[in-house]
Formats: structure tokens, sequence, C-alpha cells
């Protein structure tokens, strides 16, 4: 099924299930598609997933420029209250900005579980960035950087956009600072996956220690995997993630049913 204006193969899906309830977030210029092969390991499980697709996101570039960090939460609190009509617990799992959105959501909404994936604590030092506003009018997008994908077929398949529209970075610095002052609100279970590997959110910067460190939540775990970019959920150890998930959401979904 094609939907008008998307790009091809990046709609958002949904599998019914009878277990939990796991709404899938993606990355920043990514798509659905970075989530759906989790999506469907989950499902094998039993499980409902939903992945939705945030605003302005495969599309076309432009219609970033005009997004702001609330609208990609809104898209994500409208998966939340969808499937919270079929499903009495719900888990959120958040690649990279995904995780982002899921750690906000988790502070405002009751969740039963996190898995946050690749996701940053903070921008790269760079001195552009208090200056990323009157730069966007002068440079709109900013060229990706070379993939670092240990399996090329992954690489080829990814949706993303070619580049990233400058504009839409300073919303990502707000969501961040909200994602921060968010985390020692959460008290759901949370679960950290992140590659050594990955050139985007580098080990070298600390994310995930951050994030893990100021996490409100009772009981947190982390994960790291080897051989995998920064997209882990389509690379190399894909299947890894896959499991950890999977058995994150079966531990807490049989604890709290």
């Amino acid at each position: 099924m094609s939907y008008a204006g998307l790009i091809p193969t990046a709609e958002p899906f949904f599998f019914p299930g009878e277990g939990a309830g796991c709404l899938l977030v993606h990355g920043f210029t990514g798509a659905p598609k970075e989530m759906r092969k989790l999506g469907t390991y989950l499902a094998g499980q039993g499980h409902a997933v939903l992945g939705v697709r945030l605003a302005a996101h495969a599309t076309q570039p432009q219609d970033m420029i005009r997004a702001r960090w609330h609208d990609w939460l809104a898209s994500v609190e409208d998966g939340y209250h969808l499937l919270s009509g079929c499903c009495d617990q719900i888990f959120v799992l958040g690649l990279s900005m995904g995780g982002l959105l899921a750690l906000t959501l988790a502070a405002r909404l009751p969740v039963a579980g996190l898995v946050i994936m690749a996701t940053p604590h903070h921008l790269p030092n760079d001195p552009r960035i208090p200056f990323l506003k009157p730069l966007s009018l002068l440079q709109p997008f900013i060229p990706k950087g070379p993939s670092n994908y240990f399996e090329p077929q992954a690489f080829a398949e990814h949706v993303c956009y070619p580049a990233d529209p400058t504009r839409a970075y300073v919303e990502v610095r707000i969501l961040l600072s909200e994602m921060r002052a968010a985390l020692p609100k959460i008290s759901a279970p949370a679960l950290l996956i992140y590659s050594r590997q990955d050139a985007v959110v580098t080990p070298q910067e600390r994310h995930m220690e951050l994030i893990y460190e100021s996490l409100g939540s009772a009981d947190k775990s982390s994960l790291w995997i080897e051989n995998s970019s920064h997209v882990i959920t389509c690379d190399a150890q894909r299947q890894q993630v896959f499991e950890a998930a999977g058995q994150f959401i079966a531990r807490f979904h049989q604890t709290a049913a």
C-alpha cells in the first residue's frame, strides 16, 4: 500500500497482537522502515506493534525546515494513544532522536518500559551550534557524513533524507534539553543499547553513561554491541538488538501482567 507524498517503503506500520503494545520511534531524518525489522520480530513474539512516522519525515527534506520538536513529540503521543486503545501496557522503543522522544514521553505518560537505542545526550562540541538559526538562512542543509555501515545491503536499503536540515538542528537542541530535564522524572524500567562503533553518537562522548546516570528508573540496564553503525536496528548485529529488546519486554510484561 502506498501513501501519497511519502518515500516508497517509508510508510508507518502496524502489526496486531495479543501481548504488550510496542511503540517504535525512528530517528532524525529517518523513516519507520529503520524500525520495521524490529517490529516484525516483536510481532512474531505476539506483541502489538506500531511504527510511527515523525512529522515532516519520509517526505522531502524541505518539510523539516518548518517542523518543530513538539510536532515530533505529538507524532509519538498520537501513536501512544492509538496503542492505548488495544493494549493495557505500552513499551516505547526509540532509535537515536526516537530515543529522545521516548524518554521525553515517559516523563509525561505512563509506560511499562523503555528501550533506548543509540540516543544522544548532547550535540557534538561544535562552535557553530549557538548560531544554527542564522546559519540556516545561509546554509539550509548540511551534507551527511560518510556511512560506516558494517552490512552494505543494510545501507543500500536504508531510507533517510540525503542531507540534514540545518534549522531542524535547532529543534533537536531544544529537544535534548527537554529530554535531560525529563530523565530524573522517569520511573519506568529502561534498557539502553549502543554500539561501540557508532560514528554519530560516539562512545567517547559518554552519551549512554550520562543518560544512564541521570535516569530516575530503579530498574535500568545497558548493553554494548560491536560491529554496528549508528542505525543498530538495521546493521550487522540487529538480531542481538532484537533479542535483547524482546527479552526486556517479556520480562516486564510478565511481571506486570
